[in-house]
């Protein structure tokens, strides 16, 4: 009897201990995945992504202004990227394979690569679908002014009109589901305040176009040759109210209110390019190739504000996302340059070889591809 009873309780005893052990496992096991899944943003100033021309992806650890690593995109020629909301995966455009390449930034790695046509150029998110639109007309060298010969520093040419493809890429199937058809050698892509419409530069014959974003339908087309030619950079303001486009062989700024109606035009140093506002929609600012500045523009009443000498050929740039710096890719200077957002003055440069083309940040924020979540 007394064995019995023993028995019994060496049995439960055990069996406790079982079950306390496999709950301990299971909790273990769960840990690392959650770790794991995290995307990189090596401390708590977030990073910033810039891709060079000649070479892959840096990175930039916001708190320290150091590049940390570099990723391989697995192709020739990244320009435009795109972060995803939730920070996991990086989109790159890759000029020479006409695709894009899709990386999961924990780990540096390139989990797809997706077809998107020739010479792909910016690329915008929304939601799980990348728009990358396409310079299929694109060579090398710029359309000479009257009388000119070609310059060497810039990359573009727009002898072929040939209609461009805004590829459409479902970032869950991981494939190209469907393009809209834009202007020859469409260049800047910008979302509609609603999220309903899609609007395009097209540089190759001067126009914006606007369409719808679930049809691609053309809603409207904006000619900018008399205002200037070569529209780029496209940036609607924070409360949805005006459109911005930069004219890089107009020397100006097109101003559009939110029905797409030409405002007005304002002056900038020469060949503006990339062009955002800041987070509170209260300036404007506009990086201005050739005159190595970047220009800070009063949002409601267009006043010049100030200008920043930078380095050479610089396009693209984006807010930190305490909006406390501006970073500024400039390619011909192998530098990211920071800018102190409030003094408006340069800080410091972080050596970024291989030809700096754009910046983006997670945590996102402003800038002349991205703008803040």
């Amino acid at each position: 009897m007394l064995n019995s009873s023993l028995a019994r309780r060496t049995r439960m005893s055990l069996l406790l201990l079982a079950l306390v052990a496999s709950v301990a496992a299971c909790n273990k096991q769960e840990e690392p995945a959650t770790e794991a899944a995290a995307p990189a943003t090596e401390a708590a100033g977030g990073v910033a992504y810039v891709s060079t021309q000649d070479a892959g992806v840096n990175v930039i650890d916001l708190a320290t202004m150091q590049v940390t690593k570099q990723f391989d995109v697995k192709a020739q020629g990244p320009r435009g990227l795109a972060v995803t909301d939730d920070g996991k995966q990086l989109v790159v455009a890759t000029r020479e394979n006409g695709s894009v390449s899709v990386i999961d930034t924990a780990t540096g790695e390139v989990v797809k690569q997706i077809e998107v046509g020739k010479n792909p150029e910016f690329v915008r998110i929304s939601g799980n679908y990348a728009f990358v639109s396409s310079e299929p007309s694109a060579k090398a060298g710029p359309p000479p002014k009257p009388g000119a010969k070609p310059e060497e520093d810039d990359d573009d040419d727009d002898e072929e009109k040939i209609p461009a493809k805004i590829a459409v890429v479902d970032l869950s199937k991981g494939e190209n589901i469907r393009e809209i058809t834009g202007g020859p050698e469409t260049e800047g892509l910008e979302f509609s305040a609603d999220g309903k419409q899609l609007v395009i530069t097209n540089e190759a014959d001067n126009t914006v176009t606007v369409h719808n974003i679930e049809t691609g339908e053309l809603v409207k087309t904006i000619p900018t040759h008399e205002y200037g030619d070569r529209p780029r950079g496209i940036k609607v303001s924070p409360d949805g109210n005006t459109y911005l486009a930069t004219l890089e062989f107009g020397n100006k700024i097109l101003v559009l209110d939110k029905d797409f109606n030409v405002v007005r035009t304002v002056d900038t140093a020469e060949t503006p390019y990339g062009i955002a506002y800041d987070s509170k929609g209260e300036r404007i600012f506009v990086a201005t190739n050739k005159a190595k500045l970047l220009q800070v523009f009063d949002a409601k009443t267009f006043e010049k504000l100030k200008e920043v000498p930078t380095g050479n050929r610089c396009w693209h740039f984006s807010f930190t996302p305490d909006n406390k710096n501006i970073l500024l890719a400039c390619g011909k200077s192998d530098a990211v340059f920071v800018i102190d957002a409030n003094k408006l003055e340069v800080t410091n440069q972080v050596e970024v070889k291989n030809m700096p083309w754009g910046v983006v940040t997670f945590p996102k924020a402003m800038g002349s591809l991205e703008k803040a979540k």
